[in-house]
């Protein structure tokens, strides 16, 4: 079992049970303290162990939800919906003209993976924790000055690779987004290593002679090291190792990095014209043509970082005409957190897409995704899950869940149904209808022992599933820490979220009889 972990992410001290297995890696922060990291192999360990021990256990996880061939659309959610900063921010990506260029509203990340696609949302996720552990600090200006130019760089590869009509268009925007990460990284958390560095190139001094000198060996190198480590995906890899085979992806990367790099010098540079004549022959269209999608996407990658929490980095980004001219009509705005309160407008939204949803004769499980994320989001509850009846209709199992700990009550959500007379399932599935339990407010004659041993929480409501008005299963939602139960808001707008999926259920059959 590990120690707790400090605010950012490191596990505290405590005794190795096998000194002699620690091969020479520190420990903890301290004992690295005592010296700088030495050599390539040093570095990618200390700042994968010391620095960012948080992001490699996201990504662990999304790789974990994404290798498995099983793993239903909802646990990517659930890993997303457990932070609400990122929640927001894969919201905003989902909304803009990037992603969204139709500009289809998408309220939740259930709708987003349906609209970007499982993988795209699952890279969108890693590059997020990324960059948010990028920007502690360290040569702060160094670092600032990276994150513009792979923005940048990043939102022009995915338009040409767009424009040569490249299936990875969104591995292309990841790719090139995190094909600096040892260099941020460096510059972060390089101490007075780093400075030395900065100084040298202060100095004037050129960047691979500056950086073997100092370090003795290159940051494209580390960023090499840190890409295998965490995985970050065969593109990137491929970019980063120099593959002589590089295909239409890989040298969109390498153009989006080099026009981003030479437009720094301003837009009417000397060297400019000739690189956007081959920038158009690349991608096929007329240089005037070329010129015009360049500068549009120098401003949608400006608004791109301020959706990464990167706003200072956006600014820096080279823009032909000033940032203050820019617009996002018709864009959907997506609150930078949410708090368990609830969301008016936010539920209408995803009732809205529910509804569109079951009119289009979406499956069952999208439908039921969405729902779950309006109680958790919208209406405002700790923990939500779907429970549905056994087969032979002897058992009540909880099958997918959001919010703190919702694995863990997803997992003990298993309740025997015996037809004991007061027990609250019992009693629910024999007059099947919509409960609330709280100071005051459970229903005389229910007991909910077999419930609190499991759930624990203050207050909490449960609703049917109805097939043909038969129930099915229910939905059960959750406030840890009311001390005034489930107010009649939070209670009805529960119950018309429970409502669609019956909705869905009825429109699926009939759709079956009429087929």
């Amino acid at each position: 079992m590990t120690g707790p972990a400090d605010p950012k992410g490191r596990r505290s001290a405590e005794p190795a049970l096998f000194p002699e297995l620690q091969l020479g890696v520190p420990a903890d922060a301290s004992e690295q303290g005592t010296r700088e990291p030495r050599g390539l192999g040093e570095w990618v360990t200390f700042i994968r162990d010391q620095e960012m021990p948080a992001l490699g256990a996201t990504v662990a996880l999304i790789h974990s939800v994404t290798e498995d061939e099983k793993s239903p659309t909802g646990k990517l959610a659930q890993a997303i919906l457990q932070d609400a900063a990122m929640t927001a921010k894969v919201l905003k990506l989902a909304n803009s003209v990037l992603y969204n260029p139709a500009r289809h509203g998408v309220s939740t990340i259930s709708r987003a993976i349906v609209v970007l696609g499982f993988n795209a949302v699952a890279e969108i996720a890693i590059a997020i924790r990324v960059i948010d552990a990028l920007l502690a600090g360290g040569v702060r200006q160094r670092v600032v000055n990276e994150m513009a130019r792979v923005f940048h760089a990043a939102v022009q590869a995915r338009a040409l690779a767009a424009l040569r009509r490249d299936g990875r268009s969104e591995e292309v925007f990841i790719a090139a987004l995190l094909s600096r990460v040892g260099e941020m990284a460096f510059w972060c958390f390089g101490g007075k290593l780093a400075q030395r560095l900065d100084e040298a190139l202060a100095a004037g001094q050129a960047d691979d002679e500056a950086q073997m000198t100092v370090l003795g060996f290159r940051l494209r190198q580390l960023s090499q090291g840190l890409a295998r480590e965490w995985k970050l995906g065969a593109l990137l890899q491929s970019v980063l190792d120099g593959s002589n085979r590089a295909g239409v992806a890989e040298q969109a990367i390498h153009f989006g990095h080099r026009f981003a790099v030479e437009v720094e010098g301003g837009w009417d540079s000397p060297g400019l014209d000739k690189l956007v004549r081959g920038l158009a022959t690349f991608a096929g269209v007329s240089s005037e043509a070329m010129r015009e999608e360049l500068a549009a996407n120098s401003v949608e990658a400006a608004r791109i970082a301020g959706y990464f929490g990167a706003a200072e980095a956006g600014a820096l980004i080279p823009r032909p005409t000033p940032a203050a001219g820019a617009s996002e009509t018709g864009v959907i705005e997506v609150e930078e957190a949410f708090a368990m309160e609830p969301d008016p407008h936010l539920q209408l939204r995803i009732l809205r897409e529910i509804s569109g949803r079951i009119a289009a004769g979406a499956n069952l499980n999208e439908i039921l995704q969405l729902v779950l994320e309006g109680i958790y989001r919208g209406v405002g509850f700790d923990r939500v899950l779907f429970a549905l009846m056994s087969q032979n209709r002897l058992q009540l199992v909880g099958k997918t869940s959001l919010g703190g700990g919702a694995e863990a009550l997803r997992q003990a959500f298993i309740f025997s149904l015996d037809g004991t007379p007061g027990d609250l399932f019992n009693e629910f599935f024999r007059n099947p209808r919509a409960m609330r339990f709280g100071p005051g407010q459970t229903p005389p004659g229910i007991r909910l022992d077999r419930l609190l041993q499991v759930t624990d929480a203050a207050c909490a409501c449960i609703a049917p599933i109805l097939a043909q008005g038969r129930p099915i299963g229910l939905f059960y939602a959750d406030r840890s820490h009311s001390a005034e139960g489930i107010d009649d808001e939070r209670f009805e707008a529960f119950q018309l979220f429970a409502q669609q999926v019956s909705l869905a259920v009825t429109a699926a059959s009939s759709s079956r009889q009429n087929g």
